[in-house]
């Protein structure tokens, strides 16, 4: 198969953590397509993976060149910031078949307020949205954003009322983990994986930083946030690979659900009894297993993206 890979950092040229990221993980997508023998393409404004042929783009032509490459694929991936992201599923989704998320359902998980909203409509535990005049500890975050970006804990730093472009929730006090996911023909939880989170506090609050991950997390409570996990992407009815962040305190509560392919998957990549990429195929064309099997463990850190690559 004609099998059409692009990330929007590695697309348009960004630099810095952004562009590492984005092309560790279109690189392991890549490999992994190629191990099964698909013809694999990719978008790229400079970067060179080892794997699958490269059509150059920027910021300017990004749109257009997925575009006319979806149309030449038989099936395609995208992977963006939140808010861009339904509408970019949305180019592969009128040329192609797609292989993650819907832009409807990409679009309803990029949105924390719209987000939180149904899962709790749904009896999902999540944090508790609070309004300007709460005065409880909260975490304010940006209503779109990716990972711990621009996520802030204190008393003081929220989002005035009328502010659309952040929200603020209760503090849930408990263990950073997230579960790789295949979904869409049925759910398939792939790992239970530990973030490494660093909380660095200053004056006006404190900061979660994204350091990696652990993958797989073992603990008793394991199949508790499964289930969960599997709630919230059926409840949002989500697609091929998705991450789901949980705080797990005195239950599993669902703190943000990416739909798309995370930096999780670096380590699972790494441990699984299957590839990736025959999973989202089967997810779309054939059945997928009951289960699948991870051979080790896999720890790293943003620090150790370059080397993966």
């Amino acid at each position: 198969m004609k099998i059409l890979l692009a990330e929007y950092a590695m697309g348009i040229g960004l630099e810095g953590t952004l562009l590492l990221e984005g092309k560790a993980m279109l690189s392991t997508l890549a490999d992994s397509f190629h191990r099964l023998g698909h013809e694999v393409t990719y978008l790229s404004a400079g970067s060179i993976l080892k794997s699958g042929n490269m059509v150059g783009s920027d910021e300017a032509t990004f749109e257009t060149v997925l575009e006319k490459v979806s149309k030449e694929s038989d099936a395609g991936l995208v992977i963006g910031p939140d808010e861009l992201l339904g509408d970019l599923t949305n180019i592969i989704e009128k040329n192609t078949v797609n292989l993650g998320c819907s832009s409807v359902s990409a679009r309803m998980c990029a949105d924390k307020l719209t987000c939180t909203q149904i899962l709790e409509s749904a009896s999902i535990d999540v944090p508790k949205i609070l309004g300007e005049k709460d005065n409880s500890e909260c975490v304010t975050k940006p209503r779109f954003g990716c990972a711990s970006e621009g996520v802030r804990m204190g008393q003081t730093d929220r989002p005035e009322e009328g502010n659309e472009e952040y929200i603020a929730t209760e503090y849930i006090e408990g263990e950073h983990l997230s579960v790789s996911m295949i979904c869409g023909q049925r759910t398939l939880p792939m790992s239970l994986n530990k973030q490494l989170i660093e909380m660095i506090r200053d004056d006006s609050g404190t900061i979660f930083d994204y350091k990696g991950n652990q993958v797989p997390y073992i603990t008793e409570y394991e199949d508790e946030v499964f289930n969960v996990a599997k709630r919230t992407v059926e409840t949002l009815d989500c697609n091929g690979f998705v991450g789901i962040d949980v705080i797990y305190g005195d239950r599993p509560y669902v703190i943000d659900v990416n739909p798309r392919p995370t930096t999780a998957i670096l380590g699972l990549a790494k441990i699984l009894d299957h590839e990736i990429a025959e999973l989202l195929l089967l997810n779309m064309f054939g059945t997928l297993p009951d289960s699948v099997t991870l051979e080790g463990e896999c720890y790293f850190t943003k620090d150790d993206i370059e080397d993966i690559i």
